[in-house]
């Protein structure tokens, strides 16, 4: 990979990495009293990692071919195999979790493996680790592909990809120590918060050089999602991260916001996280795997762009439903409410859209289980929203807020969409890149995919009778007026559903495995494939299904 480097672009990585391993340094010699100086040698050895893999190629002979005719897909191939190690560590420590609240002895009588620690590594690794590296694998391969122009940079494509593991990888560690700021999806302490926005400010700087040189007239609506994407996770990301440091020399930081106004900051960031890293980054991939797997055009083009508009525009307003019954002004609560039950309408206009193009292409749907993980990740995309948008109305919300029934919600969505969809897109695009004919086995694929399924399903539904039996509980009075279950009795109702759900997530997590082992396979024993013409310049390359005239 160093290989294709010319010396020039050799020296810049070198550069790069050693001023990676500067900055570890001063943070591991500032912060040596702090956990923040483990950071820093992590930050140390990460860069040093990198610089020794720079100059075991320093002297290789530089590149003599052009590489503006071929497309860039070395940072694509490894961004999809890191995706699928944090599937595996992240699901791992999420049955694990699922397990200490059927179990709660399931730890090691120490602090790191207590529920408060291990609970965000999970969350952080699905969200950020395994999802956030699919999505930028999958926007290389998407915007290279619609644009049929090569990435614009042979660096900062790999920058992207390491900056935001390192970032990934501080997270992790810190949550094991302690370190976190106690906000939901943006835990990480102020210097990974720095780190996160420098690496993203570089990702929108190269998707946007990316587009400008594109050979392709037109901006395929792929690339529309995944553009939302970025732009806007990092300005949520600044804004919800404003703190001001305790010390430069230590981990604690202080929000810029307080009270009600924090809560608010919160949640304006922490639903529009779902909005746009859980949400239009992923449609971005089903607008572009989807119509290339049923080999159909998507069933109406104009109807993407309008749910684009109706998600970016709707879902801006709607994180005020998280705060109902709080101090948080009731214009507020009901303008989140509002603009949630609004949502409903871009949402199924998109599943709905994804479910009309396999309209002629169904038989394919019962054999492909590669595009039947689409599918199904369109169905419950769709079931998700209704849900989100159902929970949000002020009465509902009374009664699941709280309560496991939100945890069944949101499960609904990173399971059955957003993880479904990227198995999906990971099996469709793996054989490509590395020129195989097929995947290793397709009775895996089968395998993952009813596993999968089998434990959505079966962690959804715990979770979803757990709710609601939570939620009845709390509100049950005697003839008194005094409440008729104390809070251990609501714990022992509870045990059931939550062996079902540590079931249900081991299930997944089985898929996972499968889905990880079977790649590595793919890579390493499927026949090779005389390489396709697929070359930016070319007529012929390979391209998203046109859209039908309207």
């Amino acid at each position: 990979m160093i290989s294709t480097f010319t010396s020039g672009e050799r020296q810049g990585a070198l550069i790069i990495a050693g001023a990676v391993m500067l900055f570890g340094l001063i943070m591991a010699v500032a912060g040596h009293a702090d956990p923040m100086g483990v950071h820093g040698w992590i930050v140390l050895l990460f860069g040093g990692a990198t610089a020794y893999a720079v100059l075991r190629a320093v002297y290789d002979p530089a590149p003599q071919e052009d590489r503006a005719l071929s497309y860039y897909d070395d940072p694509t191939k490894v961004g999809l195999v890191i995706s699928l190690f944090w599937a595996v560590v992240a699901m791992g420590m999420g049955v694990w979790v699922a397990a200490q609240l059927a179990w709660p002895d399931l730890r090691f009588d120490a602090a790191w493996s207590s529920f408060g620690r291990i609970r965000p590594v999970h969350t952080s690794g699905v969200i950020f680790g395994f999802g956030g590296n699919a999505l930028i694998a999958t926007s290389y391969h998407v915007m290279q592909r619609t644009s049929r122009a090569r990435l614009a940079g042979q660096i900062s494509p790999w920058f992207v990809l390491l900056g935001f593991n390192l970032f990934c990888l501080l997270a992790a560690t810190g949550y094991l120590m302690g370190v976190t700021q106690s906000k939901e999806y943006a835990e990480p302490e102020w210097y990974a918060d720095i780190l996160l926005v420098i690496v993203w400010v570089v990702y929108f700087i190269l998707y946007i050089r990316t587009l400008a040189r594109r050979n392709e007239p037109h901006i395929y609506v792929a690339n529309w999602y995944y553009l939302a994407f970025i732009l806007v996770v990092a300005i949520l990301h600044i804004v919800n991260n404003l703190a001001v440091p305790a010390s430069l020399t230590g981990a604690k930081s202080y929000s810029a916001f307080a009270g009600v106004q924090d809560a608010m900051t919160q949640w304006w960031y922490g639903h529009n996280a779902v909005a746009f890293f859980l949400t239009a980054g992923f449609l971005g991939m089903l607008y572009y795997f989807l119509p290339k797997r049923a080999e159909r055009p998507i069933y109406s083009y104009r109807l993407s762009i309008l749910s684009f508009w109706g998600i970016v525009f709707f879902y801006i307003w709607a994180g005020s439903h998280h705060l109902h019954y709080t101090a948080l002004p009731q214009w507020v609560q009901t303008l989140g409410m509002t603009f949630s039950v609004m949502l409903l309408v871009p949402s199924w206009a998109s599943a709905g859209n994804a479910l009309m193009t396999l309209n002629g292409a169904w038989h394919k749907v019962r054999d492909d289980a590669t595009l039947r993980f689409m599918m199904v990740a369109a169905v419950f995309y769709g079931l998700s929203t209704f849900e989100g948008s159902f929970m949000a109305v002020r009465a509902v919300n009374s009664l699941s807020h709280y309560t496991d029934w939100t945890v069944g919600h949101v499960h609904a969505g990173a399971m059955g969409w957003v993880a479904l969809i990227t198995f999906g897109s990971i099996y469709a695009v793996v054989p490509l890149l590395w020129k195989r004919e097929t995947m290793y086995s397709w009775k895996l694929v089968e395998w993952h995919f009813w596993l999968a399924l089998a434990g959505t399903v079966v962690y959804v539904f715990a979770m979803w009778n757990s709710g609601i039996t939570q939620g009845l509980m709390w509100r049950t009075y005697t003839e008194s007026g005094t409440l008729a279950y104390s809070f251990t009795d609501t714990l022992v109702a509870m045990h059931p559903y939550y062996v079902a759900r540590a079931f249900g997530g081991a299930l997944f997590l089985a898929g996972a495995i499968l889905a990880a082992f079977n790649v590595y396979m793919t890579i390493r024993r499927a026949p090779a494939k005389q390489p396709e013409r697929d070359y930016p310049t070319s007529s012929e390359a390979t391209e998203p299904a046109v859209p039908v005239a309207e």
